[in-house]
């Protein structure tokens, strides 16, 4: 009866199938940079959004394209830059002379998938127009409420703070995102393999190849078997002992809130579900715990000084919470 059971909960060789294909078509572009593909795809599940930060020229923002050609969706692009303003991101309402109205034009947030390249180029107050579209996928203009379509995902990328024209993020801003995926350089073969392929592509464009693998509703399919993914009471108390450890770490100025919590939960049975398991292990919140968590903390002053990372932390939080048996 149990076997009947476990089967109808979901259809765990379909899945694995899709998630196989997903990652087939991104390693036509993308070497390496595994842990980075596997988060996207857990962020895909578990409906959030995605912070990818590194260095200029670390394939961020083909990573994103490259999401856009495998989701078959609308797809919007937004440059971010130092003069952007709040109406160019969400749209403005404009007076049409033949009806004596004023019509509402939709900015390119209005999309399925956006990506916002070079996030923390713009300053603040254009920051602040994404807080309502990323919590609540609607948009507020002139006292009107325009729901987004879903599915509805923000892809966003950043340069490293210490980088010249950038600005900090809000920690308002940072919540809002699911992950924080910091990509960094590729090692020796890796970078090989980027160099032989491009020889091998005779100057195609690298997202010539890469088919189309999940449509609107199969996304939302995907999302609806996260409700049969089974976890144990501990193993919710050790996610919400994870968090209170933030909360509590005299390294750290700023802890993460409940909703990190909710991040680690739900991103967590996503981990397990790509993962060919319809039920949670400690090391899927091992796993997702990092970066859920690593633009939710605030160093204390003293240890950033002493060149002590967030990572580093919530590093030392993770060995330290006992693991439930």
């Amino acid at each position: 009866m149990e076997e009947n059971t476990f089967q109808s909960r979901i259809d765990l060789g379909l899945l694995t199938e899709q998630v196989n294909t997903i990652k087939k078509e991104i390693g036509k572009v993308i070497v390496g940079q595994e842990q980075m593909v596997e988060l996207l795809i857990t962020a895909i599940l578990a409906d959030g959004h995605v912070l990818i930060e590194g260095v200029p020229g670390v394939a961020k923002t083909l990573s994103a394209k490259l999401l856009s050609k495998i989701i078959s969706v609308d797809f919007s692009r937004i440059q971010f830059t130092p003069d952007l303003m709040p109406s160019d991101v969400v749209g403005t309402s404009v007076y049409n002379l033949k009806t004596s109205e004023f019509e509402f034009k939709a900015g390119p947030i209005f999309s399925n998938l956006i990506l916002i390249d070079e996030i923390n180029r713009a300053p603040a107050k254009t920051q602040a127009a994404l807080f309502e579209v990323m919590e609540e996928r609607q948009v507020t203009v002139d006292g009107k409420t325009h729901k987004m379509k879903s599915p509805y995902l923000v892809v966003a990328t950043q340069n490293p703070i210490e980088q010249e024209g950038t600005y900090r993020l809000p920690e308002a801003q940072l919540d809002r995102f699911l992950f924080k995926i910091v990509v960094d350089y590729p090692t020796l073969d890796n970078e090989v393999e980027i160099l032989t392929k491009h020889q091998q592509r005779n100057g195609a464009q690298p997202l010539t190849d890469v088919n189309a693998v999940l449509s609107a509703e199969q996304v939302q399919s995907l999302r609806q078997a996260l409700h049969a993914v089974h976890v144990e009471a501990n193993l919710i108390r050790y996610v919400a002992q994870l968090v209170n450890e933030t909360r509590n770490n005299p390294m750290l100025f700023l802890g993460a809130s409940p909703r990190a919590s909710l991040a680690i939960l739900v991103s967590a049975k996503a981990h397990a579900l790509i993962h060919g398991r319809d039920f949670v292990s400690p090391d899927d919140i091992k796993v997702v715990s990092l970066p859920v968590l690593r633009h939710r903390v605030v160093l204390s002053p003293e240890k950033e000084m002493e060149g002590i990372s967030a990572d580093d932390v919530i590093k030392l939080i993770i060995n330290k919470v006992e693991v439930p048996r």
